[in-house]
């Protein structure tokens, strides 16, 4: 006679895979997380090392170096672009400055005929304050010079990472095919396949999300006429990158730099034309170019942001959703794994990934 194991055998046993499961990606945070951002671009520039090597006869350590070029290239442009607007914004320090103390000014008022205290008072509260953050400076000042090192490191890693992937695809697929019996070799292949063809397009139309959005919001902005457009129409795309928080915080960052640049009435046109390409984003970009690749419901996707961000901060945000869709492709082929896809989805899909017939995924490591 068959035992089945008892339920909450199998609960134990779950919640212990997951307890160890956060662990280790905490304690090994700086290697797992530069290895996951290659592993996404890989799959993102796979199609452009295939097609060097097929196209132009190319050995694949020389297809393997272009791509990671075209990689760094594309980075590189992007960071010089944003630097270069925020070096443009520091020439406005004076005037932000100017525009800060006259709505500290109005604020004091304000607070001193409603709640009745007056003007001494609340200097010395903010003195008591300026005096706090000022001692800490020196301190700030190190973490952010630390900050940045770190990320220069970060990014170095993760072009390693991303070129040896290219360069030692086939042994890595063979590797995860010996991992099994060969009697699943074909669901491991298939497995492969859509996580190939999952992440690349929803990476791809997360690059197109961003360009759509950052288009809108720069034209938006250049039309109402407020300073510094291309900047915070460039902080408005790569923000919205992260689903729900980002646009939240890109909208506080453009108010800010609104109000102290221009005016109140520029602000409230500014924040209209937010909630605008959000509305836009939200019902027909989004949905059309990114939803159609990953199939997760709302309240999943939420808690692999909060997540994600407890575990590796802002790094963790960003790799949230296509993590949680490699676990969706992995536990929809997994026989006794299907209902826990079949949470991660959303409630009209079936839990077996659709296939779309005109762009059938396909196995691209060889």
């Amino acid at each position: 006679m068959i035992r089945s194991t008892p339920f909450y055998t199998r609960l134990a046993h779950v919640l212990v895979s997951i307890i160890c499961m956060f662990y280790l990606a905490i304690i090994g945070q700086t290697v797992l997380a530069p290895l996951l951002f290659a592993f996404l671009f890989s799959l993102l520039l796979l199609p452009f090392a295939n097609f060097l090597e097929r196209k132009w006869k190319m050995p694949r350590s020389v297809s393997s170096i272009l791509v990671l070029l075209s990689l760094v290239i594309v980075i590189s442009g992007m960071l010089f672009l944003l630097f270069s607007q925020f070096s443009e914004l520091s020439n406005d320090l004076p005037a932000f400055k100017e525009q800060i103390l006259l709505a500290t000014t109005d604020i004091q008022d304000w607070i001193s005929r409603t709640f009745h205290i007056d003007n001494n008072e609340q200097l010395s509260y903010v003195n008591s304050a300026t005096t706090d953050a000022l001692s800490k400076g020196t301190t700030l000042l190190g973490h952010t010079l630390l900050s940045v090192s770190s990320l220069m490191l970060f990014l170095v890693f993760i072009f390693l990472y991303t070129f040896f992937i290219l360069l030692h695809r086939r042994l890595l697929l063979k590797f995860i095919i010996s991992l099994f019996r060969e009697e699943h070799s074909v669901i491991v292949y298939d497995v492969v396949g859509q996580i190939q063809y999952i992440v690349k397009k929803y990476i791809a139309g997360l690059f197109l999300q961003m360009l759509i959005v950052t288009t809108l919001a720069c034209t938006a902005f250049e039309i109402i006429g407020i300073k510094y457009a291309l900047l915070l129409g460039l902080i408005t795309g790569l923000f919205n990158v992260i689903p729900y928080i980002g646009i939240l915080t890109a909208s506080l960052l453009t108010i800010l730099i609104t109000f102290a640049t221009m005016g109140s009435t520029d602000v409230l046109f500014v924040l209209i034309a937010v909630v605008l390409i959000h509305v836009v984003d939200g019902n027909y970009i989004m949905p059309k170019i990114v939803g159609s690749k990953v199939k997760i419901n709302t309240l999943v996707a939420l808690l692999g942001l909060v997540i994600g961000e407890l575990v590796w901060g802002i790094k963790g945000m960003f790799l949230s959703i296509p993590v949680i869709a490699i676990f969706k492709v992995v536990f929809d082929r997994v026989e006794g794994l299907k209902p826990w896809g079949l949470v991660l989805g959303e409630d009209d899909n079936p839990p077996v990934v659709a296939v779309i017939p005109s762009e059938e995924p396909k196995n691209e490591i060889e």
